[in-house]
């Protein structure tokens, strides 16, 4: 007969452990107090009480090590690994170096979902929090067959995050068709979701497919669903209920297997309070909705994309360091469509391969001398901090992000260095990404 495997956490583990190793001590510490020949000599009894403390001590020691070990060798392996031999200057110890072996783990879970972003969706650059819980909630919903609505500024790549939910799911291998509401004329529309009859008005030639029926079997995706006509909204509301629809001029009723992926930048409870969007059709829509955050929400990601950007020129350009620190502080109205066309922009306009201030369009330029008008207002402690954080940026952008060799140029120990990139929260991340 097979034995079942039982299953007991550490956290009641080691301390059944060692409240058992104490009791044992405690035993026998007692029986060595019944002793007469130890009652009868002090010197003994003490001697034996400290050699049982001890031996309790080291026992304890040992069960730590065996405990530790592969913690420790975890440590000590990746310290070994170019991306993370600089997070940790010292051989871990238990006792003393708690707070370095928690570092060691913070950065490898950082990076390892960096990682899991870049495999998962490949076509999405962005590995911010916020971006991996945007992951998050595709890798849910995507294996259902459950409707989803992605609103988000213009700009943020909807289009992308819905064919990353197509991807991710059981009709990943059927049509993904593609439908942008404000581009279809409204006379237009209703043929182009349903298709339509030969005959059935003037220029109908021949039997046309509409979207939903091109999609049978996959996913269709509207987006900026917010500009659908309300004569249209209507009758997607039946298709959404009842899944069959007839073209345009036609009487045969169609039934199709689709499942529908919405996005819209406009705010759609508003809009039904206006009376411009139907609220039932509102509810089919919003069953899981994702939220998609602006580019200024995710600064984290502005080097990947920038890097990513760039790197499709046919001329391989970098950003100085003032113009990085310009995009981050930028608040980008149109989102990462307009971080694209900037750094399109900039890259012809730069002569040695170096993005710099000038290259830079001027509105751009503009909005970023008016906010350091505004910095101008800051307390001294506040335009320290500032020159303090563009000291050490610039050190790491010249040491590749390795804090050792920047602290040598800043002419501080490593240990400073890591709280004040802490306190004045610069993402070594980003500044890497560059390199």
């Amino acid at each position: 007969m097979r034995g079942k495997n039982v299953q007991v956490s550490l956290y009641v583990l080691i301390p059944v452990i060692f409240s058992g190793i104490s009791t044992l001590g405690v035993i026998l510490t007692y029986q060595l107090m019944q002793t007469k020949l130890l009652q009868q000599n002090p010197k003994v009894f003490l001697f034996l009480l400290a050699a049982v403390s001890v031996l309790t001590l080291l026992f304890s020691v040992l069960l730590l090590r065996f405990f530790f070990k592969p913690l420790l060798k975890f440590v000590r392996e990746t310290q070994k690994m170019p991306i993370l031999k600089h997070a940790v200057t010292q051989e871990p110890k238990i006792t003393r170096d708690l707070n370095q072996i928690n570092e060691i783990f913070d950065n490898v879970t950082h990076i390892l979902g960096k990682v899991e972003a870049r495999e998962l969706f490949p076509e999405i650059v962005g590995s911010s929090p916020v971006m991996r819980n945007v992951f998050t909630q595709i890798l849910k919903v995507a294996p259902t067959d459950a409707t989803v609505l992605i609103s988000g500024e213009s700009g943020t790549g909807k289009e992308l995050i819905a064919t990353g939910i197509h991807k991710h799911s059981r009709r990943k291998n059927g049509p993904f068709v593609k439908v942008n509401c404000v581009a279809v004329p409204e006379g237009l529309m209703e043929s182009e979701f349903f298709g339509h009859e030969k005959g059935a008005f003037t220029g109908a030639v021949e039997q046309k497919k509409g979207k939903f029926e091109q999609a049978d079997g996959g996913t269709i995706f509207l987006d900026e669903i917010g500009d659908m006509p309300e004569t249209t909204q209507a009758k997607l509301l039946r298709v959404l209920q009842e899944r069959e629809f007839e073209r345009v001029g036609g009487s045969k009723t169609l039934k199709v297997d689709v499942r529908l992926i919405a996005a819209t930048n406009k705010n759609l409870p508003q809009m039904i309070k206006e009376g411009k969007f139907r609220e039932d059709l509102f509810f089919r829509l919003n069953v899981f909705p994702v939220n998609l955050p602006p580019l200024r929400e995710r600064k984290e990601d502005i080097a990947l994309l920038a890097d990513y950007f760039l790197s499709q020129l046919p001329n391989p350009t970098t950003l100085s360091t003032p113009v990085l620190q310009a995009l981050i502080g930028y608040s980008w109205p149109g989102n990462v469509r307009e971080l694209k066309n900037i750094l399109e922009q900039a890259s012809i306009l730069s002569d040695n391969g170096i993005i710099e201030m000038c290259h830079l369009p001027a509105l751009f330029r503009n909005d970023i001398g008016n906010r350091l008008n505004i910095s101008a207002d800051l307390s001294l402690d506040e335009k320290l901090n500032l020159m303090e954080k563009e000291l050490i940026i610039d050190a790491l952008r010249k040491t590749g992000g390795i804090q050792v060799k920047a602290a040598d140029i800043l002419g501080i120990n490593q240990r400073s260095l890591w709280h004040r990139i802490k306190k004045l929260q610069i993402d070594i991340g980003t500044i890497k990404n560059l390199q």
